[in-house]
């Protein structure tokens, strides 16, 4: 491996520019590579982005002895194959959030990874932030002390096109998977307590993929979250943890915020950490280093943690009564 780590981009979309954009932090490696079906739309991208190569196919992206590792940013319901692909081909691979359209896909590619011995992530940016390191440090020094409430919402209005994947039942479309996602690591991630009972309840609209969702989860510890994400209204955006002797606000936008607030005792402290370029780079190291050292899972956003996630969430749907046509072959 060389000193510059390079990375190999797979759909070249929305997200994907931001990830590429973040690799122009000066501690993270650089965009090397890209492949799209469409060999145009590679072109442009590597051109925006100052890459090396591109490719009208995966298998040779792949095939690149010189890619150190892959970032999968396509639609939700592509992520299982080409997560598997990079898999089988020793690539180690980032994959955009959510990890995969269900547990079950979850867990062959975590076998898979294991088996091959071939490290693998999913792409919840938002745990490596500064702001959530900061938070992570309150928490630790007992500011608020026990948790017993987490509220947190993502929503906006979207424009109403059913080919888009947001819509898209045929692309796992839908509000919990694309935001919602956001709503159910981060509870997680603050409670680190499981969930024991739950509720969930939701619009379902004409496309047959949810468009609003709210969650109410009881944790093992007796503490509680309530979580909504919606594409049919503009919600507040952030999070808040509730303690027995404070809070802590985290927004605006709570899955990319840059500002925190502690409140205790009627003060108030706000911490300002801005991002290096757009806050994608956080994570971008964490994988780096965890291929530099030859670890098969970040001790952050490691496996266990992506399935709990993702467990819920297939809850969250049988409630909902949300299944994808791929899910019922």
């Amino acid at each position: 491996m060389s000193a510059s780590f390079r990375w190999g981009v797979i759909g070249p979309g929305r997200i994907a520019n931001r990830f590429a954009s973040a690799l122009t932090a000066n501690f993270v490696g650089e965009l090397y590579a890209v492949a799209s079906r469409d060999l145009v739309k590679a072109q442009l991208f590597l051109q925006k982005h100052n890459g090396k190569v591109c490719y009208d196919n995966y298998q040779q992206l792949l095939a690149d002895p010189n890619v150190d590792a892959v970032y999968i940013a396509t639609p939700h319901q592509f992520h299982f194959e080409q997560a598997k692909a990079c898999i089988l081909a020793g690539k180690s691979v980032l994959v955009e959030k959510p990890l995969t359209v269900n547990a079950k896909q979850s867990i062959t590619l975590m076998d898979l990874a294991k088996k091959h011995q071939v490290f693998l992530m999913e792409g919840m940016w938002s745990l490596f932030l500064p702001s959530y390191r900061q938070v992570d440090d309150w928490l630790s020094a007992d500011k608020i002390g026990r948790i017993k409430f987490i509220t947190s919402s993502f929503g906006c209005k979207i424009d109403r096109d059913e080919n888009d994947r947001w819509l898209n039942p045929a692309l796992a479309g839908g509000v919990l998977l694309d935001m919602g996602v956001y709503n159910v690591a981060t509870s997680l991630w603050f409670h680190k307590q499981s969930v024991e009972t739950m509720q969930a309840s939701g619009i379902v609209g004409s496309t047959g993929v949810d468009e609003l969702c709210l969650m109410n989860f009881k944790h093992s510890n007796m503490s509680y979250s309530q979580l909504s994400c919606s594409f049919l209204a503009d919600l507040q955006n952030d999070l808040v943890i509730h303690g027995e002797k404070g809070k802590i606000h985290i927004g605006p936008l709570f899955w990319e915020a840059e500002t925190v607030t502690l409140l205790v005792d009627n003060s108030e402290l706000k911490i300002h950490t801005p991002f290096a370029v757009n806050g994608f780079e956080y994570q971008i190291a964490e994988v780096e280093a965890c291929v530099r050292a030859g670890q098969l899972q970040s001790s952050i956003m490691d496996h266990q943690r992506t399935l709990q996630t993702m467990q819920i969430m297939d809850a969250v749907r049988q409630q909902l009564g949300v299944v994808y046509p791929a899910e019922l072959d």
